[in-house]
């Protein structure tokens, strides 16, 4: 904040920021007569949209007093906004404006009596926005003979006029008294690295690989910076990935720079991976990371044994940044001595000329390195550094930076050209000392609509005031590393150049052919780093035979290939994210864990450079939607094919192909199997809960034991070898293998022999039902289901049921009840399950068996579980977590089914599995933000007693499958803990279940509306596909939202359900922002009505109040249909608009 004083005395306490949409009422109250004659008749709004820097200053009141608004082309036409740098030269003398240090002023208000104030405020504000901005207000003088309109005039403002430059020397002795206090806070941590006198000692023991150098203001020393030449590079090279720094040495004829297998990339270009794209995982022995920021190298799945490393000989070619501070009065934020960084003290501006300083003391080195803690902040300083990608398994506990020599360049070329490929092309090269640094190639976006429609672009711009012809489609974009904090910089110029406002990139999931693997289609791009992932949004699922020609266009209901996008426009360019290189490791691809990875990777504001995610498959997701192997376990509907290919977190998480077997709480790390350590600050625990082998009893059925005369040992550990044609489906990747077996291994596994489904999961209807979809013979599959463990079974419905055991009947499948896994015979030489004996309550049984499928026990996995216990993490069970995902180690978070509550808040029976794994994993992900988001205010203290209460998440629990019959079913309910549904039902205040169909007919449809008129359950059953997403938007809804449902119900107006939820009405409900629209109509009514508390209530008087309600209320729903007509067609709306 700072203190501004007015021509008539006043003082206010202003703060800059950015300019946010809800200002501008506020900036068009500051416009006058004088702002008209200055810029001409604006449109705030659409001035705003297409910025490249707004900025307010707003008092204590949260007033706007004052608004600039800055363009990177000047406010006139007499020249194209592509060639102004061109025309200034041409016709203004010593004009040193240039694309990289310049931006024109099209707006600028404030209150009369502070404008002083505000303009120097602002000034200083863009200037330290942009540093590299050196001019912005004095007029400049046109050369003879100038072309320029009289009319006009340019006027200029140096940035060194409010940040002066410093006078950078050579360190001395007498400095020590000036440096002193700037280092005093931090006294104590200094002494223990440098020692007592640690000051003077680098100031004395000065020579040619030891240089300290200081920043002078009005001969006073300011900052200072400690240098040494010697660098511990075979360090580096063991930890970080140097290729694109030729490892920090001097070239030399014995060099090995030969990759042992050669990228298929087209001749002539190389893909450097500045947070690049890896649509292939890495194994285990290879895990180096998700992008290979500023690598040539592709990625390959080679063993590390194999991994070629490059042989670097030459000398050294880097220095190192010991010590860096700057004084606080000098618009300082950070310290840094070694690898320690002190918060509130660096500047770029100030940092930066120190660094041409230094390099001139160090003539022989091209590199300048600087190594800080995972933990610290990314600084000013180290914004202009490059961040080099460490080994994902490296030891290193701190994040390396690089700079250049080249990058104190402060001029580039940036050229186009046209070309011609069916559509126009346009390419844009950079170059820096005549050498190409760069390079890029964009078309017009063809697909803008579809754009529009399925992904929330509009989070970042106000669509409708861009031109078609301004959306960008970015396919190639390639800068040289050294160059990496100009990448912005190149892409404003993109835009500029070819008068653009957005720009998109694609990434198509691994099994799109012709789209992603092709470099002619795409490139892995080096500018991903600086786009922002947009998240895609939910589609209505459109009955289009029932709409005919009310039917949105083919562009919005058409079904397309998913791909995941990223976007920047104008005023991104200038926007900088906020780096985290703290370390989170993630344990288990569960849906907890990548909803947690989600909500990460879709932070805008944030960067998040070291995740990693620890999987036995890696990451889901890597078949084609609707793959006929997906079957064979129940849906959660937390992600789908389409999700994960729209989310690509392989583009932003680091995989790790393995299984976690110990945890070193000391060392920080993970230990994967074949023992390799993967370090952590931060480890998040999601593995879930598996099926488990069946360890039979071991009863020998020939003594004709029953149920009640065997101990059961459903929670003892099998320890033998598992038989080969024993399947334990837990994730897509085992459906998919016994998917692969089934086909290959037809006849002889399932035409000669039996099928044994085990276990009393719904999963064992979808797994049977899949198999019968196969091919296999009923009469060959056997249903075995054990004891339930509780009253309620997995379908909890009598109608459902027994329309699954009629078909199960009419298929010829056997099933046997109450039924226990006695004992197995394998095969010598095969190791195969031959046959299967199993007990019931009157005599066993026993069946052949060909292949076997177990969902009898589903637990924690012992590796996992013995890794928890190894680790003295508490666990009961369960692994034992607070109200905040903690465990007993403050490093060490979890979620999920793997977890329980702390018996201290007396809540045994609820545990995340009765919650939504979407809703559990965003939660988490919530959690840990309030850790790293520097930009979020620190969270206000807990009521009393609040910390003894579990959260209780509000979100769905879905369950979807093909049952057996080819039944399509869908179960949504509310968060809750098992309960028969016939016990339910005689509940007094049990509310109103509505049922239209039979489920034997496969048309059963049934709704739960609760006493307070909320739907809190639906349950669908038939034969045709369901509109999944559509049905989960009715949850949650009050009934008079349905159109009155309860209602109509009543009036026996609804005969059913699916015919009723596919009339045109309903199309709004299930759109995306209809929940907006809700918090809207909420906002007008809390607003709009006037209350009056008496001793009986509440009130409403005034038929005014009640006029003004229906009027907001009926515009703001007019207007929602207008702003989402692509969407929703079908609604007529009154003439004019009105």
């Amino acid at each position: 904040m700072t203190a501004i004083t007015s021509s008539r005395g006043n003082t206010e306490v202003v703060s800059a920021r950015r300019t946010e949409s809800h200002d501008i009422p506020g900036i068009i109250n500051l416009i006058s007569n004088s702002t008209k004659k200055a810029f001409g008749r604006i449109n705030v709004t659409y001035l705003l949209e297409k910025s490249n820097l707004a900025v307010t200053l707003s008092n204590e009141k949260k007033e706007a007093i004052a608004h600039a608004l800055f363009l990177d082309y000047p406010n006139w036409s007499i020249t194209d906004q592509s060639d102004w740098e061109s025309f200034l030269n041409e016709n203004y003398i010593n004009n040193k404006c240039t694309p990289l240090n310049t931006l024109f002023l099209h707006l600028f208000v404030s209150r009369e009596e502070y404008t002083a104030g505000c303009s120097q405020e602002i000034v200083r504000f863009v200037s330290f926005t942009d540093p590299a901005l050196g001019s912005i207000f004095e007029e400049m003088t046109t050369m003879p003979g100038s072309t320029v309109d009289p009319n006009f005039t340019l006027l200029v403002c140096h940035r060194h006029q409010y940040y002066p430059q410093l006078y950078v020397r050579k360190a001395r002795l007498e400095d020590h008294d000036d440096l002193m206090p700037i280092l005093t806070r931090h006294s104590e941590t200094l002494k223990e690295i440098y020692g007592e006198y640690f000051l003077a000692d680098l100031l004395e023991t000065q020579d040619e690989e030891n240089q300290a150098v200081v920043g002078e203001d009005g001969g006073t020393a300011v900052g200072f910076m400690s240098l040494c030449s010697q660098v511990n590079i075979s360090l580096l090279h063991e930890c970080f990935d140097l290729g694109p720094f030729h490892g920090l040495c001097k070239p030399h004829p014995d060099d090995i720079l030969k990759m042992a297998q050669e990228p298929n990339f087209q001749e002539g270009i190389y893909i450097i991976k500045l947070n690049t794209v890896s649509h292939t995982e890495l194994p285990l022995d290879d895990v180096r990371g998700k992008d290979f920021k500023f690598s040539v190298t592709p990625v390959f799945e080679t063993e590390e044994k194999d991994a070629f490393r490059p042989v670097h000989r030459g000398t050294p070619n880097a220095f190192c940044i010991r010590l860096f501070c700057i004084d606080k009065k000098h618009e300082t934020r950070q310290v840094w001595m070694n690898s320690y960084c002190f918060p509130n003290l660096s500047n770029n501006l100030i940092s930066l000329d120190l660094l041409h300083y230094v390099f001139q003391l160090f003539p022989d080195k091209d590199f300048c390195i600087i190594v800080v803690p995972h933990f610290a902040p990314e600084f000013h300083l180290i914004q202009s550094f490059v961040r080099v990608v460490p080994f994902c398994t490296s030891t290193f506990n701190h994040e390396l930076y690089i700079f250049h020599r080249a990058g104190l360049l402060k001029k580039c070329a940036y050229i186009l050209f046209a070309l011609q490929d069916g559509t126009p092309v346009q390419a844009f090269i950079a170059e820096a000392l005549d050498q190409i640094v760069g390079i890029s190639v964009i078309k017009d976006e063809m697909d803008i609509e579809y754009i529009h429609s399925h992904y929330n672009i509009e989070d970042f711009i106000h669509f409708y005031h861009h031109q078609r012809e301004e959306h960008g489609h970015l396919y190639h974009f390639v800068l040289n590393p050294i160059f990496h904090h100009y990448t912005k910089h190149f892409l404003k110029e993109i835009l500029r150049l070819a008068h653009k406002s957005s720009l998109y990139y694609p990434i198509y999931p691994q099994y799109a052919e012709g789209k992603f693997q092709n470099p002619c289609a795409h490139s892995l791009t080096s500018a991903l780093h600086y786009m922002v992932p947009v998240r895609p949004r939910r589609q209505i699922v459109y009955p289009l035979e029932e709409l005919g020609i009310n039917a949105p266009s083919e562009q919005v209901s058409k079904d397309q290939l998913g791909y995941a996008l990223n976007y920047i426009n104008r005023k991104l360019t200038l926007e900088s994210k906020v780096s985290i290189n703290t370390r989170i490791v993630v344990v288990g691809a569960s849906d907890v864990g990548i909803s947690f990875l989600e909500t990460l990777v879709f932070c805008p504001h944030l960067k998040f450079n070291n995740l990693t995610l620890i999987s036995i498959h890696g990451l889901p997701g890597k078949n084609l939607p609707g793959s006929k192997h997906g079957r064979f376990l129940i849906n959660s509907h937390c992600f789908n094919d389409q999700d994960y290919a729209q989310m690509s977190l392989c583009s932003w998480v680091n995989i790790v192909v393995g299984k976690m077997t110990g945890i070193n709480r000391a060392a920080k790390h993970v230990v994967v199997s074949k023992g390799k350590k993967v370090p952590y600050d931060h480890l998040v625990l999601c593995t879930g809960q598996q099926y488990q082998v069946p360890c039979p009893t071991g009863a020998d059925i020939s003594k004709l034991p029953t149920n009640r005369e065997v101990t059961r040992k459903c929670q003892q550990r099998y320890t033998g070898k598992v038989p080969s044609n024993l399947f334990i489906l837990c994730d897509d990747q085992d459906c998919l293998k016994v998917f692969i077996v089934c086909l290959r291994n037809f006849s002889l596994f399932f035409f000669l022999g039996n099928v044994i489904v085990y276990g009393n999961t719904i999963d064992i209807y979808t797994t049977v039902e899949t198999l019968l979809s196969l091919g296999i013979n009923g009469s060959r599959i056997h249903l075995v289901q054990p004891p339930l463990s509780s009253y309620v079974t997995c379908l909890n419905n009598s109608a459902i049921k027994s329309a699954v055991e009629e078909a199960l009947a009419k298929a010829g499948v056997s099933v046997y009840y109450d039924s226990v896994l006695a004992e197995w015979s394998e095969s010598d030489h095969l190791g195969c399950i031959t046959w299967a004996s199993f007990m019931t309550n009157t005599k066993p049984f026993k069946l052949h068996c060909s292949a076997f499928f177990s969902f009898a026990s589903r637990t924690v996995d012992y590796e996992t579980f013995k890794a928890i216990n190894d680790a003295c993490l508490v666990y009961d069970g369960r692994l034992v977590i607070d109200t905040n995902f903690q465990t007993n180690d403050v490093s060490i978070r979890a979620a999920g089914p793997l977890t329980k509550f702390s018996n201290r808040y007396f809540a045994n029976e609820w545990t995340h599995s009765d919650f939504s794994s979407k809703e559990t994993g965003f939660q988490l992900a919530v959690s840990m933000l309030n850790l790293l988001d520097p930009t979020l205010e620190p969270c206000s203290e807990p009521q009393k007693d609040m910390d003894r209460l579990i959260p209780m998440y509000k979100g769905c629990k879905i369950k979807g499958g093909v049952l057996p019959g080819g039944y399509n079913y869908l179960h949504v309910s509310k968060p809750e803990f098992p309960m028969c549904l016939d016990i339910q039902l005689a509940q007094p205040n049990y509310g109103t279940e509505i049922i239209t169909g039979e489920a034997r007919h496969g048309n059963y449809f049934r709704i739960y509306v609760n006493e307070y008129s909320m739907v809190e359950a639906i349950t669908c059953f038939s034969k045709e596909p369901l509109p999944v997403s559509n049905y989960i938007c009715l949850y949650g809804q009050h009934e008079r939202l349905l159109n009155d449902l309860c209602s109509r119900w009543k009036e026996m107006l609804i005969t059913d359900l699916y015919s009723y939820f596919r009339e045109p009405w309903s199309m709004a409900i299930y759109h995306d922002r209809f929940i907006d629209l809700k918090n809207e109509l909420r906002q007008i009514l809390m607003t709009s009505e006037v209350r009056k508390i008496t001793g009986e209530g509440i009130l409403l008087f005034g038929h005014l109040a009640a006029v003004s309600f229906e009027q907001r209320a009926a515009s703001r729903v007019l207007a929602y249909l207008r702003g989402h007509g692509r969407h929703l067609p079908m609604y007529a709306q009154p003439a004019g608009g009105r």
